[in-house]
């Protein structure tokens, strides 16, 4: 009896363990910034979300014809650093109901890096906040998911 026990509680453990998984990576894919400048792809990398830009709008710079660097960036080796590739969704954790915390977001267009909150209100869209200190003192951007084309 106690086997039986043990064998159900383990599979009910692993059911709930794999259902919070696939919830949490709801948030993987590509998504669109409202301002429509980039796409950013969500990846999980062990536990932790990140996002990367994989398109921007203008991948070259108008004056060299180059691709566009992280010409803002605070640290002055890394402003030569492409754009396209650039990690800038950092470390995010799942919370559970639709949000994850914990995170950073670059914004390349000032070189400032905020703590951040993601929350998804649907399955394709998020609302990702942005902020210095104290939530309630930030800024949210709505991103839209891309769908895939087959």
């Amino acid at each position: 009896m106690k086997a039986l026990l043990f064998i159900c509680s383990f599979f009910l453990t692993a059911t709930l363990g794999l259902s919070q998984n696939t919830e949490a990576d709801r948030l993987l894919g590509v998504w669109e910034p409202s301002n429509g400048k980039a796409r950013v792809k969500i990846e999980k990398i062990g536990e932790k979300y990140y996002g990367k830009i994989v398109w921007l709008r203008e991948p070259n710079d108008p004056n060299t014809g180059q691709p566009k660097v992280d010409k803002n960036n605070p640290d002055a080796s890394l402003r030569t650093v492409p754009l396209k590739g650039y990690r800038m969704l950092k470390d995010f954790k799942f919370l559970g109901k639709d949000q994850w915390d914990s995170g950073t977001i670059y914004d390349p267009e000032n070189g400032s890096t905020y703590k951040c909150i993601i929350k998804m209100s649907d399955n394709n869209t998020l609302d990702i906040r942005g902020y210095i200190g104290v939530e309630a003192l930030g800024r949210t951007d709505v991103w839209k998911r891309l769908e895939v084309k087959k």
